[in-house]
């Protein structure tokens, strides 16, 4: 059993560097730094924003980044990397260690980049860029599913963005998902970014599995008593 767990973990630590370098970074670092921009403008244009133009910026902000999120399953070689001995999941997962700790630091700029007078509650804003973040994994982890496109990052990211768009309309005014920090239901629709981000996360991870493939079934020749 410990010899079993050392190769799992030496596996798993020779997948580092060719997950590393298969991770698309042009997609992640421009938006990053569009997101980056979109919460500096306040500060770049010398304007005092009131706290729901702030919150507006944090949300753009926050589906910029998800937009990017979106090409993180992206693999050119994913055909090539399917007889590795690492389950998908695993595979999926470590791409997202490799990149959650680059989008805590690139968050935490984001918030510091708002003027802290109008700034929303940090923790509930937050929480919607986790639940959009996820999302966009969840999708990016079904369309890998689903398909057999190596990059399905471009496709992703515009059914995110057609989504963003119609979701405030279609949302049930009840769920209070898109409301200002002043507004009473503030609290409760954050409850429901929570359950949101934990349904998507588990959508993400059960869509990471291997699928199971049906398998021909095969005529057998037919055996005469004979042996013909």
């Amino acid at each position: 059993m410990r010899g079993l767990t050392t190769s799992r973990v030496s596996l798993t630590v020779d997948l580092v560097g060719p997950l590393w370098r298969t991770l698309p970074w042009r997609a992640l670092a421009a938006a990053g730094a569009l997101g980056l921009l979109v919460a500096a403008t306040p500060a770049a244009t010398g304007a005092e924003p009131a706290p729901w133009q702030t919150l507006l910026l944090l949300r753009g902000a926050a589906l910029t980044g998800a937009l990017g999120l979106a090409f993180l399953l992206d693999d050119p070689a994913r055909h090539l990397t399917a007889p590795v001995p690492k389950p998908r999941l695993a595979r999926q997962g470590l791409r997202v260690a490799l990149v959650v700790p680059l989008v805590a630091l690139w968050w935490t700029a984001v918030l510091l980049l708002t003027p802290s007078a109008s700034r929303p509650p940090a923790g509930a804003v937050t929480l919607e860029a986790v639940a959009v973040g996820a999302f966009a994994l969840a999708a990016a982890a079904l369309a890998v599913r689903l398909t057999d496109e190596a990059r399905p990052g471009p496709f992703v990211a515009a059914a995110l963005l057609l989504i963003a768009v119609i979701a405030p309309l279609l949302a049930p005014e009840d769920w209070a998902l898109f409301v200002q920090a002043e507004d009473p239901r503030w609290s409760a629709g954050h409850e429901r970014w929570a359950v949101l981000a934990a349904a998507v996360g588990a959508v993400g991870a059960g869509c990471g599995t291997e699928p199971l493939r049906r398998r021909r079934g095969r005529r057998q020749p037919l055996v005469r008593p004979d042996g013909r």
